[in-house]
């Protein structure tokens, strides 16, 4: 694998190098007056990018798995029941969490490709006339499949069946990357993390709390020590961590959310939404057709690519970083073999996506699919170009 090549996965994402100095800083106390500069301009940015005006926001040296754990651990209780619909490896990861922490899980098994099912949500909310339900989980973008679903649609139906269930949103793959509202879809937690829309290593889990969600943690009592809120929250309160914690991710977080905010949040979701835009006029142009059902569920961040019945979409993987030196994601659960993903999110352009979709060209081309050798670069290019155009007459 080259370093000199960018990466195609769904994450980690590639890192803009001034993001990565920002990462590679002098050892400091992290309980002097320094540390606090870095740690709250870390907070104040998250809570713009989650579009927020009062979630609390935390931060812990781990990943979203973590961030998963987190959201349960502090607002709920071994025995309490959460829906949630299964439509995709990561929905299917944090419903085996809150069963292996004792949950009770209303399970509503969805085709791998479509989003969640709101209108089934509303009607097992409706039928739960002793409030037994207590959370609502959605995976916002569900990234082995490359499916967003509605979060606002998932709002509505909570609404709709006048239920209290608090409402915790996955958005590892698009919090940073595509339109995320906490306050607007009344949110009560966001989970995301540092490697994907963020363009740091993977190494932080970040998110955002609701107060309802921080008063819940007052009487859950599943247990949680490193992924306490409260003790975080006394930490913050002193310019502190309740442990030692990763300052050189966190300087990096300070700089690269800096970053999302001066571009502007909704130049960030216009580029992503070009970006993709582009890989999805390839995949047709190969004849080739995504997971996703159809376009009102495409994802901005990741497109999951079907191959031929019977070829083994695994091999594309493979053949790219032993030929050509480039990572493209391989297709996970349901998925696995059926599908190759290209992941179109964080520090990303045009030109470096076609140098992505050329190379998907001559694997596959390789391999013997029936491939003509520029038919997707050049379906991507003219969308580009036509678009940068309308983008400098608006200019």
């Amino acid at each position: 694998m080259s370093f000199q090549n960018p990466v195609f996965i769904p994450g980690p994402t590639n890192m803009p190098e001034d993001v990565r100095k920002a990462c590679d800083m002098p050892t400091l106390d992290h309980r002097s007056p320094l540390f606090g500069a870095i740690l709250h301009p870390c907070l104040d940015n998250v809570r713009k990018v989650l579009k927020s005006e009062a979630a609390q926001v935390f931060l812990f040296p781990s990943t979203g798995t973590g961030g998963w754990e987190t959201a349960i651990s502090n607002t709920l209780s071994p025995g309490d029941t959460v829906l949630a619909a299964r439509n995709g490896m990561f929905s299917h990861r944090w419903i085996d969490m809150c069963q292996r922490h004792g949950l009770k899980v209303r399970i509503v098994e969805t085709p791998w490709g479509e989003g969640i099912p709101t209108a089934r949500f509303e009607e097992i909310l409706t039928a739960d006339t002793g409030h037994e339900i207590k959370v609502v989980l959605a995976t916002h973008n569900e990234t082995a499949t490359g499916v967003r679903s509605d979060i606002a649609a998932v709002r509505r139906a909570i609404d709709a069946a006048k239920h209290p269930a608090m409402l915790f949103v996955d958005g590892v793959s698009s919090i940073g990357s595509m339109d995320f509202r906490f306050d607007e879809w009344g949110v009560d937690v966001a989970v995301t993390g540092s490697q994907k829309g963020f363009m740091l290593p993977a190494g932080l889990a970040i998110l955002g709390f609701s107060d309802r969600a921080v008063q819940a943690g007052r009487t859950a009592t599943l247990p949680r020590t490193f992924f306490d809120i409260q003790d975080m929250a006394k930490g913050y309160a002193n310019n502190a961590f309740p442990y030692t914690p990763p300052v050189g991710l966190m300087n990096g977080l300070r700089y690269s959310s800096s970053l999302l905010l001066e571009e502007g949040l909704e130049n960030v979701f216009a580029r992503h939404h070009r970006i993709a835009e582009g890989v999805r006029r390839a995949v047709s142009a190969w004849g080739l057709e995504l997971c996703a059902v159809d376009a009102s569920v495409q994802s901005d961040t990741v497109s999951a690519i079907r191959t031929p019945a019977g070829f083994d979409a695994s091999r594309i993987v493979a053949h790219a970083a032993e030929r050509y030196g480039v990572a493209f994601g391989t297709g996970l659960g349901e998925v696995a073999g059926k599908v190759f993903r290209i992941g179109h999110l964080g520090s990303l352009t045009d030109v470096m996506t076609l140098a992505g979709l050329a190379t998907a060209e001559m694997v596959m081309a390789d391999l013997g699919l029936n491939i003509r050798l520029g038919s997707g670069v050049a379906a991507a290019q003219d969308y580009y170009r036509g678009h940068a155009l309308q983008a400098k007459k608006a200019a």
